[in-house]
């Protein structure tokens, strides 16, 4: 991967479009002269998007955070956080970005006057800071990196700055902007407006067209669409490069609470360092932090499958919560299930099958499937990657299935089972991606029993589980689970084409034949 891809690439998750593109541009900073609206610049503002690149349907996402506002390095400030971060495939065979961007800027001007960055490679972590547009008569606050340059905004402000101009059809704005030692002319012309449809809704949206060229000749252009409102929020932005298409959506947009701003220091030094400033993203929950939830991390429950007329498991079945950890940029747990014929059921069907799935630790939903289905003489695998804010989920090769907002796979919805209330009469329901489809599974709580497993009696509850089918009850599906704080699976039935199905926890660990 070029360098000029990984800037194009980097500048537009990190702009969403607005500060890649390029062509010639003007060589005056105008927009220092437009009026400044302070509706981008709202305290709590906090947008997310999707940004996919070529045949990659998420290759990266983005946050924004309006983050603060009050007295920073010595005088008023507006603290703009943005975090960019390439994902999967892009992340682990193409280019890895795992950055974080402060930037203070004037909250009259829009004119940033300190900004920081945080770059994260494989080996090491870079922090490098700049001062820019310091006002006459001003002590120069002590600098890390570079001088400043006036009049000049870094990507992040100039993306806020954008916002913050009038928008008028017809007409061009124009600034400099400065990125890793460069100067760049950005000129942004708007087209017209257009209605565009997304995953979070539609929206009436300001056309630019933002053009980008650098002193050293790199050129860039593109096309973003602004809400057309007071906040001109970037919806969508798309520019192409030798390799493909970049585009970032917009995949969420709200306010959330903010820390307060540090007090005013009365006599800052020019000996002092410069403060770390806190990350957008959370830190990762403890992993004991796990208030709720009937299991545990290395919880392992192991069953065998009976059929009628044998009298040994035809199959054994293995639950695994294996860890808490951060996979695939997320915070979640890891659940594995390995299931495999026995040496009673070899002459007439083999099956060999497994299935991970990985889970947000609050919501227990899936944001990565993976399984391989080896039955008989059919082979099925596919890896999954569920986009729960878009409604989306994208297999491997890229085919693309819509569902509903909160659907599990069948390994996630095994332990969500266990979180419900479960109380006499009551219903719930799950949408559940069977077969590349979604469905209803609805579980009923049919009634409190005392069950035989093994040679231990045990306290039960009862449920069914059934679809939204025209035939919901086709397989007959039931559940007992442990009347105690565990809610462990005790036994699954089904009917199939090979007769009824028996599936009981071994309550002594079992050794798969």
């Amino acid at each position: 991967m070029t360098q000029r891809l990984k800037f194009a690439f980097a500048s537009i998750v990190l702009v969403l479009g607005v500060l890649v593109f390029s062509s010639s541009a003007q060589q005056t900073n105008q927009s220092t002269s437009q009026p400044l609206s302070p509706s981008p610049y709202q305290l709590g503002e906090r947008l997310t998007y999707n940004v996919s690149f070529s045949n990659f349907i998420s290759a990266a996402h983005v946050e924004m955070l309006v983050s603060g506002r009050g007295m920073f390095f010595g005088r008023e400030g507006i603290q703009l956080k943005g975090h960019v971060e390439t994902n999967g495939v892009v992340n682990a065979a193409l280019f890895a970005i795992n950055n974080d961007y402060i930037t203070y800027v004037d909250p009259i001007s829009g004119l940033p006057y300190h900004g920081q960055q945080i770059v994260r490679e494989t080996t090491r972590t870079l922090e490098t800071a700049a001062d820019f547009n310091q006002p006459a008569g001003t002590a120069a606050i002590p600098s890390r990196t570079t001088n400043g340059f006036p009049g000049t905004y870094d990507l992040f402000s100039a993306l806020y700055r954008i916002r913050s101009l009038p928008l008028k059809s017809g007409e061009k704005y124009a600034l400099t902007v400065r990125h890793a030692n460069q100067n760049y002319q950005i000129e942004v012309r708007v087209t017209g407006q257009e209605v565009i449809r997304t995953n979070v809704g539609s929206f009436n949206t300001v056309v630019a067209q933002v053009r980008l060229k650098s002193d050293y000749g790199d050129s860039y252009s593109g096309t973003v669409h602004f809400s057309d409102d007071q906040r001109h929020v970037p919806v969508l932005a798309v520019t192409r490069v030798r390799t493909g298409e970049i585009t970032a959506e917009l995949a969420g947009s709200g306010f959330v609470a903010t820390a307060p701003a540090p007090p005013p220091s009365p006599t800052p030094t020019p000996a002092s360092t410069t403060p770390r400033q806190p990350l957008v993203i959370p830190p990762t929950p403890k992993e004991d932090d796990l208030v709720g939830l009937p299991f545990k991390v290395g919880e392992q429950l192991n069953y065998q499958v009976f059929l009628p007329n044998f009298k040994a498991p035809v199959a054994m079945a293995s639950f695994h919560v294996q860890a808490r950890s951060k996979y695939f940029d997320h915070d979640g747990f890891r659940f594995t299930l390995t299931a495999q014929t026995t040496n009673a059921l070899q002459k007439l069907f083999v099956a060999n099958d497994s299935m991970i799935s990985y889970v947000d630790p609050k919501t227990l939903l899936p944001f990565h499937t993976e399984f391989t289905f080896n039955e008989g003489r059919n082979r099925l695998g596919n890896k999954l990657t569920f986009n729960q804010d878009y409604g989306t989920v994208t297999g491997e090769k890229g085919e693309r299935i819509e569902i509903p907002i909160g659907t599990h796979d069948y390994l996630s919805y095994f332990y969500l089972v266990r979180t419900f209330n479960l109380s006499a009469g009551k219903r719930n329901a799950i949408s559940l991606l069977v077969n590349n489809k979604p469905k209803t599974l609805f579980v009923t709580v049919l009634k409190r029993e005392t069950i035989q497993i093994g040679a231990q009696s045990i306290p039960a509850i009862s449920v069914s589980l059934t679809t939204d089918d025209p035939e919901a009850d086709k397989f007959q599906l039931r559940a007992w689970i442990s009347d105690d704080k565990r809610r462990l699976p005790l036994r699954l039935t089904s009917v199939t084409a090979l007769g009824p199905v028996r599936a009981d926890l071994a309550i002594i660990p079992v050794t798969a034949q």
